[in-house]
C-alpha cells in the first residue's frame, strides 16, 4: 500500500511554500518561491494574484517531483495564507480586476478615519472583534471597487464579481471556478463577518459599500471545501480541506488548544495570539478578538495582538540599507555588542499596530552617537521585535487577567538564537521553539488530516511533536526593564 501524504500550501506575504507531511507529522519535502512586492506609492503594498497562483502550481509540481510522490499519494491539499490581503476577480473571465491589496497597505487610512469620525468603530468592534483599521480587508475591497476599471464594474451584474482573501482565490482557481469559499478564521479578518452569529453581516457590508461583490461561503477549517480541477497539476480530483489563516494555523500547529496557551509567529509581521476558549471576549486598548479556528461547526476564539513590521524590518536593514548579507550574519553582528548603547529602531514603515494603532506613524532610528555603527542598527532592528512582542503580551495579560507562563514561537525569525534569547529575557518567561518551524503549514495539515481521517481526534495530535528548544531568561530584570523603558520613550517620539 502506497504511503499517503498531506500536501500543505503555505501562501505568505513574501512567498509560497508547498510541504509534504506524513501521518507522523514529519515534513518529507518542501519547495518555496518568493513573489514580488509591489509598492506603487509610500505605504501602499500590492501582490499580483496571478503570479501567486502560478507560484502555487509551481511549488506543488516541484515538491511532488523532487520527492517522487505521485498525485495518488496525496490524501488532501490544505491551505494556510496571509489573512487580510484582499482580492476581487471576475468569475466570467477568471481575472482579478486589480492587484491584491496586501494587509500591510495603508491606502485606506482616510476611509477608516472617516468611518471612525461617523461613530462606526464601536459597532464594528462589537460585531467583528476588530478595530476600524486599514489592516483589515473590507476597506481594501471597497477601494478596489472604486478604482478598478473593468466591464464587470461598469455593467454592475450582481454576483459577477467575487471577493475574498487569498485562500478564497486559491480555492476558486484550484477547483476550476467551482467553489467560492473561505473558512471562519479568514472571514473573521475582513471586518464584514459577525464572529458571534458566524454570518456575513448585512449592515457592515452596506457600511463599507461592498454589496456589489459576492462574498465566499464560510466553512469550518476542517470541512471539505471541494476537489481539485486543475489539469496542470492532477489528473484526478483531490480533496481540499485544512483551510485556515496563517497565524491561527500556527496556534493550532503549536497545539495551543486550551485557554491560556499562547504563541508568537515571526513573519513579515508578528501575530501574538492566546487561546481564550469558546466564548468571545470584547477587548479594548488595541487587541482584537479572533476566531482561532472552526472544527465541525464549533469555533474557538483567541485574543490577538498584531505587529505590522518585524521580519520586514530585518529585510529592510538587509536589502535597503545593505548592512548584512544573510540572517546568520545579523545574529553574529548583534551578539557582538554587549549593550544596545541607547539605540532604538521603531519600524513604523506601515504605521504601528498593537497596542498603539497609529496608522500614520513613521519609522525612526533614535539614540545614535558618533560611535554607533551598523551593528547597533542591526541589533536595534532585532530588539524592536522583542519590544513590540512585550508591548502586546503585557496588554494581553491585562485584558484577559491570565498570566502567560510561556510563549511558543515559530516563523522564520524564530531561528535567530540572539532574538529568541532576548525575547525570553524581555518577557522574563520561557520561550519554546518546536523542532518543526513550519507551524502554519503543519497546523493546516493537521486540520486537513482530521477531515480525511489521517487522525481521528485532537488527542492523537499531541504525540506527534516532542522535540523542542527552550530559551530561559538569563538577564537581570532591572536591566531588561531599563531597556524596555528606553523603547517606550523612543516610541513616544514618533506618536506624540
Amino acid at each position: 500500500m502506497e504511503t499517503s501524504y498531506i500536501l500543505a500550501v503555505d501562501q505568505s506575504t513574501s512567498g509560497t511554500k508547498a510541504l509534504l507531511i506524513d501521518k507522523l507529522g514529519q515534513i518529507k519535502g518542501r519547495c518555496s518561491i518568493e513573489h514580488p512586492q509591489i509598492y506603487p506609492k509610500p505605504g501602499w503594498v500590492e501582490h499580483d494574484p496571478i503570479v501567486i497562483y502560478c507560484n502555487v502550481v509551481q511549488v506543488i509540481q516541484e515538491v511532488l517531483h523532487t520527492t517522487g510522490t505521485t498525485p495518488r499519494q496525496v490524501a488532501v491539499i490544505t491551505i494556510t495564507n496571509q489573512r487580510e490581503t484582499a482580492v476581487v476577480w471576475d468569475k466570467e473571465t477568471g481575472q482579478p480586476v486589480y492587484n491584491a491589496i496586501v494587509w500591510q497597505c495603508r491606502r485606506t487610512s482616510e476611509q477608516c478615519a472617516d468611518l471612525k469620525a461617523k461613530g462606526h468603530e464601536a459597532g464594528v468592534k462589537a460585531k467583528t472583534g476588530l478595530v476600524l483599521d486599514p489592516y483589515f480587508s473590507a476597506s481594501k475591497i471597497r477601494w478596489i471597487l472604486d478604482h478598478a476599471d473593468t466591464n464587470a464594474l461598469h455593467n454592475g451584474v450582481k454576483g459577477q464579481l467575487l471577493a475574498g482573501t487569498i485562500d478564497s482565490w486559491l480555492i476558486w482557481k484550484l477547483t476550476g471556478g467551482a467553489v467560492h469559499a473561505t473558512d471562519y478564521t479568514n472571514a473573521s479578518r475582513t471586518s464584514l463577518f459577525n464572529i458571534h452569529t458566524l454570518q456575513w453581516d448585512s449592515e457592515l457590508i452596506e457600511m463599507f459599500g461592498v454589496g456589489r461583490v459576492a462574498l465566499p461561503e464560510v466553512k469550518s477549517s476542517n470541512d471539505l471545501f471541494g476537489y481539485t480541477n486543475e489539469p496542470a497539476l492532477f489528473s484526478e480530483r483531490i480533496p481540499i480541506s485544512g483551510v485556515i489563516g496563517d497565524s491561527q494555523a500556527a496556534l493550532f500547529g503549536q497545539l495551543c488548544h486550551r485557554p491560556g496557551m499562547a504563541k508568537a509567529t515571526y513573519g513579515t509581521g508578528t501575530s501574538v495570539m492566546m487561546n481564550i476558549g469558546s466564548r468571545a471576549a470584547q477587548p479594548v486598548n488595541g487587541l482584537v478578538t479572533a476566531i482561532a479556528w472552526g472544527i465541525d461547526g464549533k469555533v474557538d476564539y483567541a485574543l490577538e495582538g498584531i505587529i505590522h513590521c518585524t521580519g520586514d524590518c530585518l529585510k529592510w536593514v538587509r536589502d535597503q540599507m545593505g548592512l548584512f548579507n544573510d540572517y546568520s550574519e545579523a545574529e553574529v553582528q548583534a551578539a557582538s555588542l554587549t549593550d544596545n548603547e541607547g539605540v532604538y529602531l521603531i519600524p513604523a514603515f506601515v504605521g504601528l499596530g498593537a497596542p498603539y494603532w497609529e496608522p500614520n506613524a513613521k519609522a525612526a532610528i533614535i539614540g545614535m552617537s558618533r560611535s554607533s555603527d551598523k551593528r547597533h542598527i542591526i541589533r536595534a532592528a532585532l530588539e524592536s521585535i522583542t519590544y513590540q512582542v512585550r508591548d502586546t503580551v503585557e496588554l494581553m495579560e491585562a485584558e484577559s487577567g491570565i498570566r502567560i507562563q510561556g510563549l511558543r514561537v515559530d516563523g522564520g525569525a524564530s531561528e535567530n538564537r540572539f532574538l529568541m534569547q532576548y525575547q525570553s529575557d524581555m518577557l522574563q518567561i520561557n520561550v519554546v521553539k518546536p523542532a518543526i518551524s513550519e507551524l502554519s503549514a503543519v497546523g493546516s495539515a493537521l486540520l486537513g488530516g482530521l477531515c480525511v481521517g489521517t487522525w481521528n481526534n485532537l488527542e492523537e495530535l499531541y504525540d506527534l511533536f516532542s522535540s523542542e528548544t527552550i530559551y530561559s531568561c538569563q538577564a537581570d530584570a532591572t536591566i531588561i526593564d531599563d531597556y524596555y523603558e528606553g523603547w517606550k520613550k523612543a516610541v513616544q517620539t514618533i506618536i506624540s
